[in-house]
């Protein structure tokens, strides 16, 4: 199948582009690289892809791009490009979220409507709950809290009125706090680690009691390759991990992963900042299969490997 994978470059993009390449599919990959600091990571996160003959890489902003020939004969359509990140959605930053989480969507859904498609995939946040003490099922209130959570609920609402409108196949599935191997330099985990390879105090934001349901790279690709072959389309699915846990927590295991002396750097909480997120699986448990493997000491351990070799 021809699929086309925006934020091909990016974290999550990056991973689902090399999983369908071993399953033998045709990828359109599309990725700006707008970060100038973050190229040499996005780079490596596309080395593998790049070698491939099957992956033809479009470097182009969303905004720039002529979608409509590319979205044309595309079977899957896996739209991941946009700025991510709570805490600097605020304030004059905010159109760059308007045109890579709204903008941009909207264009691509507008390529997409007259198409032949199989399934469009939605990359949408947790951040459209706001937060919660107890497990949010897909039927729950969306208050998001932070401008960034509203620009991807704005996008969620875009994606239903095509599929009501036009018939686009769609599915948006809520990513509750990825984490692993090629997270964005301005990830917690990624700073996280980084501060400890370098003998740096680790910036927590708060107390560090706050609470999330960590979700493994990995799994969040096995639940996109799921709902590819999904044949209800108009639906939302939590996508969270196996295990929630506080900061103070992930600090803790990350020196036992280390070996080295984990040394904080309290700082005052920032707004949007929920203080707890946990998902609710049960619809993706039944209707995809979705079940996470990897636990947070593995997919820890993994992306420590990661960020000692990138730093190398």
């Amino acid at each position: 199948m021809k699929i086309v994978v925006t934020g091909a470059a990016g974290f999550i993009g990056s991973h689902l582009v090399d999983r369908l390449l071993r399953e033998g599919h045709q990828v359109v990959g599309i990725d700006a690289l707008l970060r100038e600091d973050w190229r040499h990571v996005q780079f490596a996160n596309l080395a593998n892809a790049l070698q491939d003959a099957n992956f033809i890489w479009i470097r182009k902003n969303m905004l720039e791009v002529e979608l409509e020939p590319i979205a044309a004969d595309a079977d899957i359509v896996f739209h991941h490009a946009a700025i991510a990140g709570v805490r600097q959605s605020w304030g004059s930053e905010f159109g760059q979220y308007m045109d890579a989480n709204i903008r941009a969507t909207h264009r691509l859904l507008e390529a997409c409507k007259h198409g032949q498609l199989r399934k469009f995939v939605y990359a949408s946040s947790s951040s459209v709950y706001g937060g919660s003490e107890g497990a949010v099922s897909e039927d729950a209130p969306l208050q998001p809290v932070s401008p960034y959570g509203m620009s991807k609920l704005a996008g969620e609402h875009l994606v239903r009125m095509y599929y009501l409108t036009y018939g686009v196949p769609a599915t948006s599935l809520r990513y509750f706090t990825v984490y692993g191997p090629r997270q964005r330099p301005d990830m917690a985990f990624h700073k996280f680690f980084k501060a400890v390879l370098e003998g740096r105090s680790l910036p927590v934001y708060g107390d560090g009691s706050q609470t999330r349901d960590f979700t493994y790279v990995a799994d969040v690709v096995e639940a996109n390759l799921q709902v590819m072959k999904l044949q209800k389309h108009g639906n939302v699915f939590n996508i969270g991990g196996i295990e929630r846990a506080s900061v103070l927590d992930i600090l803790q295991l990350m020196q036992e992963l280390t070996d080295r002396d984990v040394r904080i750097e309290y700082l005052p909480k920032q707004a949007g900042d929920p203080d707890h997120t946990r998902a609710d699986l049960s619809a993706a448990r039944e209707k995809l299969g979705y079940i996470p493997q990897i636990g947070l000491r593995a997919g820890l351990a993994e992306e420590w490997n990661y960020i000692r070799q990138l730093y190398a």
